[in-house]
Parts: structure tokens; sequence; C-alpha cells
């Protein structure tokens, strides 16, 4: 299922700073670009920081007034180790000095919702996106993320017929009726074993831009005793089983 990675949603122009780009710079790209953030690489384009507009604005609120004390600046052995480095900012003049670190990213094989996932736990707006050898490759916003739910639903039907009933069930492509209306997919038809329709219903519903799924699939009520040969013929679909 090519659509449910990372990969196939993310930008690959990436906009990226240099851990000795100056503040100004890092300003420009922002704005130039109309981007809200980006990622700081070194020399072999591994990432090793973000800096995001918040980031830009912490430094200015830390700068000091000139009539203002510099002792309230001074005085950092007392602060918490974010509150340093949140000090430290106010002072940055490069991308490595205003980034944060360590950088929260995804790789492009991970799964759109586990892409979700992390920017979720990590309260961010995007994620930085490496390839197998943990490199830059692209950039993955929130909104790529909910491009997924405008695929049209031709598009879904094609991907549960071929990829779920074909592919992995090797069922005749029009054994199982499959229609969709504004990404809710509906199953309706006869299967022979109970556990083709848990395989047939759980990866539909992972497919991107899936909404929902209707389950009008029916099965032979005994499926238990299953000769050799039908173990061997489904072998497939019981290793894909479980490890749903």
């Amino acid at each position: 299922m090519k659509h449910n990675k990372v990969g196939s949603v993310m930008t690959t122009d990436v906009v990226r700073a240099g851990y000795g780009t100056p503040f100004k710079e890092v300003a420009r790209l922002l704005a130039t670009h109309r981007i809200s953030g980006l990622p700081v690489v070194d020399e072999d384009d591994k990432v090793i920081g973000v800096i995001s507009e918040t980031d830009l604005v912490a430094r200015q609120a830390a700068t000091p007034e000139p009539y203002e004390p510099r002792r309230r600046f001074a005085l950092l052995h007392g602060l918490t180790r974010r509150a340093r480095r949140q000090a430290a900012k106010a002072h940055a003049r490069t991308a490595g000095r205003l980034m944060t670190e360590p950088p929260v990213t995804a790789h492009a094989d991970d799964t759109i919702v586990e892409a979700a996932r992390t920017m979720a736990q990590h309260q961010v707006e995007r994620l930085p996106v490496l390839d197998e050898t943990d490199r830059l490759v692209g950039i993955v916003t929130r909104r790529d993320l909910l491009q997924v739910f405008l695929r049209p639903d031709g598009e879904l039907r094609n991907e549960v017929i071929e990829d779920v009933l074909v592919r992995t069930l090797w069922l005749p492509p029009r054994s199982i009726d499959v229609s969709v209306v504004e990404g809710v997919v509906t199953l309706t038809g006869h299967m022979e074993r109970k556990s083709e329709t848990e395989i047939a219903l759980s990866m539909t519903r992972r497919i991107s831009g899936v909404v929902g799924v209707v389950d009008r699939l029916t099965y032979r009520p005994d499926d238990a005793h299953l000769r050799t040969q039908e173990q061997a013929l489904h072998g497939v679909a019981d290793d894909w089983l479980r490890r749903v």
C-alpha cells in the first residue's frame, strides 16, 4: 500500500540550513519560502536540529532591553536545563545555536499513522524525513498528512480490490462487492473463512484516505477444521493476520 507511507506525501525539495547559517539568513529563508520551520543539517546531510518560527520569536523575546539589568540574564546556574537553553538562544547568531535538538524525525517508510502519532506526541507541526541511511530526503507537515483524505473514491476502491482482495487474499476481483462513497468503504459478499473477513476489514481500515468501513461480509460458520492443503493455500493471509 504505497499511499500509506510518509514518502508518498512528503515534500522532497527541502529548505534547510547548516549549523553556521546566520540568524538573519534563517529568518530570510522562512519568510521567502513562506514556511514556519526548517531542518538544520550537518556536512553529511544528516539532521542535527530543527528551527521554527517559535525559536526565532523566543530569541527576540529573551533578548534584554538596553536598560534592563544584566544580572537577570547572568545568573543561569539556578535555572532548569530548558530555561538555560532558552536563555542561551537570546544570544544565538547562527542556526546551530538557535535550533531545537534532538530533532523529531520520521523515515520515508514510516506509515502516515505513525507520523501523525509522532507529531501529536511531540506537539510539532512538521517532521524532517530521513532515508535508510538517516539522511534528509524530505519534510512532511500536518497538511501533507491530511492530503490523503482527498483521494478520489474510485482510487480507494481500486486499492481495496487490488491490494486487499487480489494480492493478499487471492480472491477474484469481483468476488466481493466494493463500493466507496465519500471515503467510506462498504464490503459486501461471502467469504469462506472468518479470518479472511477480519483481514479484509483490518487492511481496508489502514488504507490512507479511508474514512470508515461498513462490514456486510458473511462467512462459513465453522472454519476451525481446515485441511492441510487449505492452510498452505491461505498461508500468506494467516501470516498477515498474526501481525494485525
